[in-house]
């Protein structure tokens, strides 16, 4: 006994799996053929070796290790025989004939012989057909997986993984259902409304009536519940079978045997393959292993495909960001407006590509005269929806200011279009002033904002905390009550001073240590700064504030945008 591939006398290569096994697939060198022929001459009993189907098996001639007598006569009557079973089917069979022998024991004792000895051909037999078995699974799991490899689409892994289970298991027609992307279930266990939005993703040799029918295969369900808990389902012959929900249905189709496996990932549910035999058939343990096998292989070629997919579209996605957070950037004030006496300068540092906050400068004419405006802001969130109602709320407030109306009214304008397009949860904060260059009087009004500081800088000596004023009003965020009505207040400026506006980002901004820059450390780096350079640009300031906040925040991810406006007076108003 052994495998047919190292010789044989009858058929070509071995099959892969048992479905159509015989006994000449094992004889290799005709031993236990020339074992029956040696055991009939010391017992003077027939005793010969036999295929499934009644050919006997001859010791060979002439060089050959068997010969198979095809049509032989039956086996005389009273006649016992052994069976050699493999995986469940009967193979053949070691025949006694009838008559005594004088061995020791008699007939008895050589029948149970012959018992043994057909388990022990059996047994061997049967790791033939398992290691056979391994082999091909290996090698069926290896050109499916460098397939899979290749395959860049979830519907191209697909494909290929229900043509190789069609192939290697000789069957005639399947389909493969997904289930969505989003469902939870987790280790099998699946909602009866996620078991019916399984929807197909490809099929082969199915009628398109039947492929798209709501009418499941199983009643309830059941197939696929079992099958996506982790189960292998086979189905013999669906004319029989009581959980077939509409068996003519499955019959008119020309389909007789089904096996279902679930595509399952890490104890996650994906999807089920369903495979179709035009014959009534049995699925051996071997067939169902390897369907398990190439299941799992596709299940993870499917998401590895879904994750390049996701990461193209992340990848697509990251570089839109990118361009608009440039256009972004680009509608933010490049140059500020030249004005007399003043300087100033701005410093946006978004926590995403697209921001929330937001500031503005530019020049106004208030009863024929040259204005300056200013404006600071914050709007609730951050990303894309941050970034366009940022976008709505600079220009709507850019356009009020323009037609020459007061603080409190451009403001309240504001207010009223946030309240009217946009939803409850949505709000801005905001600052807004306008100086007046000649008289260096600053009129402004808040919507919620952090209130600027402003720092008197003496010509004989350092700033000091008495030398800091807030501009503290009141005003609700923009974006909550129409009727909100906003106060204005003035403040007016002397030569050297400087102010700084800014969004919560900067005091909020925090160390390793979990610690906030805060106000006062903003204010202490702005005192200390000006100590040692009085006469300092307003360039210049705002980069020290930016360093100083980032010195204390270190390599921390910002998790607020960051916006720094500074104005700072000419202590010569002819200065420009």
């Amino acid at each position: 006994m052994g495998d047919e591939r190292d010789r044989g006398a009858r058929g070509g290569e071995a099959s892969p799996t048992p479905i159509g096994l015989t006994l000449a697939r094992f004889l290799t060198d005709g031993s236990l053929a020339r074992l029956c022929a040696e055991l009939s001459g010391m017992t003077g009993l027939t005793i010969e070796l036999r295929d499934a189907d009644g050919s006997r098996v001859r010791p060979g001639e002439h060089g050959e290790p068997f010969r198979i007598e095809a049509g032989a006569p039956s086996p005389s009557s009273g006649a016992e025989r052994a069976p050699l079973v493999v995986e469940g089917q009967e193979i053949g069979a070691i025949w006694v004939g009838p008559g005594q022998t004088s061995l020791a024991g008699g007939r008895a004792a050589l029948v149970a012989s012959l018992h043994f000895l057909a388990a022990a051909a059996s047994e061997v037999c049967e790791n033939i057909v398992e290691r056979d078995s391994r082999i091909h699974e290996l090698d069926v799991l290896y050109r499916l997986t460098s397939s899979l490899v290749r395959a860049s689409s979830v519907d191209r892994v697909l494909d290929l993984a229900l043509d190789s289970a069609l192939e290697v298991l000789g069957l005639d027609a399947g389909s493969i259902v997904l289930l969505p992307e989003e469902a939870n279930a987790a280790e099998g266990a699946l909602s009866s409304a996620e078991e019916t939005t399984l929807r197909l993703a490809t099929g082969r040799r199915l009628r398109a009536d039947y492929l798209h029918s709501p009418v499941p295969l199983s009643r309830d369900r059941l197939f696929d519940r079992m099958a996506l808990a982790g189960e292998v389902v086979t189905v013999e012959d669906v004319g029989e079978d009581a959980r077939i929900l509409e068996p003519e249905r499955v019959i008119a189709q020309g389909l007789r045997s089904c096996i279902n496996v679930g595509l399952v990932f890490r104890g996650r549910p994906i999807g089920v393959m369903r495979l179709y035999g035009r014959e009534r058939r049995r699925f051996s343990e071997a067939e169902q292993r390897l369907l398990v096998s190439i299941g799992q292989q596709a299940a993870l070629a499917v998401e590895q495909a879904r994750l390049l997919r996701m990461q193209e579209e992340e990848r697509r996605i990251a570089r839109q960001l990118e361009i608009a957070g440039d256009v972004q950037r680009r509608m933010l004030p490049s140059q500020m407006p030249e004005t007399p006496g003043v300087e100033v300068a701005a410093r946006y540092v978004p926590s995403f590509e697209l921001g929330g906050d937001f500031y503005d400068v530019f020049s106004l004419e208030r009863e024929g005269r040259p204005m300056l405006g200013l404006t600071v802001g914050d709007v609730v969130g951050k990303g894309v929806a941050a970034a366009l109602l940022m976008s709505a709320v600079r220009a709507t407030l850019r356009a009020n200011a323009e037609e020459d109306r007061g603080l409190n009214d451009v403001v309240e304008r504001v207010n009223h279009a946030m309240c009217r397009d946009t939803l409850e949860h949505e709000f801005a904060t905001l600052w807004f002033g306008v100086l007046d260059p000649a008289t260096r009087r600053l009129h402004f009004t808040s919507a919620g904002h952090d209130p600027p500081m402003v720092i008197r800088v003496p010509e004989h000596r350092a700033p000091t905390v008495r030398d800091v004023d807030e501009l503290i009003i009141g005003g609700m965020v923009v974006g909550i009550d129409p009727s909100q009505r906003y106060q204005i207040a003035a403040y007016d400026l002397r030569p050297g001073d400087v102010l700084v506006a800014y969004s919560d980002g900067i005091p909020d901004a925090r160390s390793f240590s979990d610690e906030k820059f805060g106000k006062a450390r903003l204010r202490d780096a702005l005192l200390a700064f000006l100590a040692q350079h009085p006469e300092a640009s307003a360039s210049e300031i705002a980069d020290h504030v930016m360093w100083q906040m980032r010195q204390f925040a270190g390599l921390r991810r910002r998790v607020d945008d960051q916006t720094l406006l500074v104005l700072r007076v000419a202590r010569d108003p002819a200065e420009g």
